[in-house]
């Protein structure tokens, strides 16, 4: 199991800014790959009441079970490996694995027993270093909605917010509050 503080900011773009940084830094249509993230809760929401997400990347024929919870700066990240079983099995309803991942959710006065899956999110996305982060580009799809997303992963908060204000000032995209994945699956779930 590894854990980390995740500091990114994001920034929900039109098509034609998706294009603009895709030509700025190089990118092509080859330097995608697709991963999906499965989303889970329990059936009050109860992760996402206390700002909490919880998914399985598949990508690349491997899994990865995240948990996020909210931190000081960021959010802490709690990643445990599975297997393709492991993660068929959490997808069609077996409970998660004894893990430090589910010991974290009864901490959180969740039971592990109560979590389901209720969303998959498709992402393509391309990734490269900037100025001492990573920058990622996400065309993503999920209940019939599209969306095009700028991230930007760094170590330190006040050096890595400066640096992503000044490259979509750069390439004059304005800046937009943007939720997250999760938060934009469940209230395209919501709106339907």
């Amino acid at each position: 199991m590894d854990q980390h503080i995740e500091i990114e900011f994001k920034n929900l773009l039109y098509r034609n800014e998706f294009d603009k940084l895709m030509e700025h830094f190089n990118v092509a249509e080859t330097d995608f790959t697709t991963q999906l993230n499965h989303y889970f809760d329990t059936p009050l929401f109860e992760l996402k009441d206390q700002k909490s997400a919880l998914r399985i990347r598949e990508k690349n024929e491997r899994y990865e079970l995240t948990l996020k919870q909210p931190a000081k700066d960021g959010l802490l990240e709690t990643n445990l490996e599975l297997t393709k079983k492991q993660a068929d099995s959490i997808l069609k309803g077996t409970s998660l694995p004894e893990s430090g991942i589910a010991k974290l959710i009864e901490t959180m006065g969740i039971s592990p027993k109560n979590i389901q899956y209720f969303g998959t999110l498709q992402t393509n996305r391309a990734e490269l270093q900037y100025q001492g982060g990573l920058l990622v580009l996400d065309h993503s799809t999920y209940l019939n909605e599209e969306d095009y997303e700028v991230e930007y992963e760094v170590t330190n908060k006040t050096e890595g917010q400066n640096i992503f204000i000044n490259l979509l000032k750069n390439l004059n995209i304005p800046a937009r509050t943007t939720e997250n994945k999760i938060r934009r699956l469940y209230n395209a779930m919501i709106n339907k």
